[in-house]
């Protein structure tokens, strides 16, 4: 395997949030490593969350008009056409520019629209995709199977909807597919991941863990609150109504809950905090919130509670870990990779009852919350380092240009 620096084309349309993260730290690492790295990107693309041109090139294309109007119903009933199309037309720009580049690779990320980027497609280089997880909404009920048939009764509007949203889904579907089938290689974040791409799309995948920077992670010196920490976008995929229900739970003092999200719904957040003052709950969200309150929050909270639905991987536990912060997980998803029972955190059934049981057992034992946030730290320096993962991911792309 030669080690010459390689020319790196990176193409990614990912929001502000977790997968983003990945992304920058992937890039960084490359660098690091002395390999040149460029990106392209649609207008959608996050450039401002630890934006990429801080570090190299980025070039933003065109998308195209994907929109349409709400009252043409041939056009709404064929957006997803639309979209692809727009988004294809797209790459092929990208795709265009990549070759006149010179590159040995294309290492290509998560799309926000469709998980499989379909740039893939358009690029004659080795190729390697790095699918975070594939598109939820096609195999799992959220909150109901688009695959499942509407109630008897409801007419030819619902007959027609119904007919129009799997239609749409067996598109996307297809697509996906189709663009996961054009990489010479599909890299992802966990084994549960790794297992949903499987499933989802009948293809094999190779897990790559991620890293943590322990630079910008570490524990803080000031004291610790009495405060449970929630991160990530505020929204029922995140399960925050598991965290409350918990806390609701809980006998005796309750502790606050604070909720650092890159993104919430104005509907869903008052229908959270409602149902927090029912249920005695203080909750605070924090939307947006700068980069060092988030780095304050986790160097200072008593523990970091996390319930999503069958999480990917579980980055935000490894995070809170780096600075020493104990995490009470549900049994779920990726997160039965990042968070080990009595070692970084706390292991708990995805009930209510569980999660509260957990919660009053770190906050009535301070020794058992010292003892779990070291070992969170200890965890990341020995399984999670940054420097680690950059060196998985290289050797994984060097292997697929020596494939061709």
């Amino acid at each position: 395997m030669s080690d010459r620096p390689l020319r790196i084309a990176v193409w990614h349309n990912l929001p502000s949030g977790g997968g983003k993260r990945a992304l920058y730290d992937h890039v960084r690492g490359l660098v690091d490593r002395g390999h040149h790295v460029e990106a392209w990107a649609p207008p959608s693309a996050d450039r401002t969350y630890l934006p990429l041109n801080d570090m190299i090139e980025e070039h933003i294309l065109p998308y195209g008009d994907d929109s349409y109007r709400l009252t043409d119903k041939l056009q709404l009933t064929l957006h997803i056409d639309r979209r692809l199309a727009a988004m294809e037309e797209h790459a092929r720009r990208c795709a265009a520019e990549i070759a006149r580049g010179g590159f040995d690779l294309l290492f290509a990320n998560s799309c926000m629209y469709f998980r499989s980027a379909p740039i893939g497609r358009f690029v004659d280089l080795p190729s390697v995709l790095y699918l975070q997880e594939p598109y939820r909404w096609l195999y799992e009920a959220m909150p109901e199977p688009v695959w499942a048939a509407p109630e008897p009764g409801g007419g030819l509007k619902a007959a027609f909807l119904d007919w129009r949203n799997v239609r749409n889904a067996r598109v996307q579907m297809r697509a996906e597919i189709a663009s996961a089938k054009a990489y010479g290689r599909i890299l992802c974040n966990s084994y549960f991941s790794r297992e949903s791409i499987l499933r989802a799309y009948g293809l094999d995948a190779e897990v790559c863990y991620l890293g943590i920077d322990t630079n910008r992670f570490s524990p803080g010196s000031g004291p610790r609150g009495d405060f449970l920490l929630g991160l990530g976008s505020f929204t029922r995929e995140k399960n925050p109504r598991l965290c409350i229900e918990a806390l609701g739970a809980v006998q005796g003092p309750k502790p606050r809950l604070l909720w650092i999200a890159n993104f919430a719904h104005d509907d869903f957040l008052a229908e959270m905090r409602a149902l927090a003052e029912r249920r005695g709950v203080v909750l605070e969200v924090q939307v947006n919130a700068p980069d060092e309150t988030l780095r304050t929050a986790l160097q200072t909270a008593m523990a970091m509670v996390f319930a999503p639905r069958l999480e990917p991987f579980g980055l935000v536990p490894l995070e809170a870990g780096a600075c020493g912060t104990p995490v009470i997980a549900v049994a779920e998803g990726g997160l039965r990779e990042t968070v080990v029972d009595g070692v970084n955190g706390l292991v708990a059934d995805p009930t209510s009852a569980g999660l509260a049981a957990a919660i009053a057992r770190l906050r009535d034992d301070p020794s058992l919350r010292a003892r779990l946030g070291e070992g969170g730290r200890r965890l990341v320096d020995e399984r999670w380092s940054l420097a680690a993962a950059a060196e998985r991911l290289e050797a994984k792309l060097r292997a697929q240009v020596d494939a061709g």
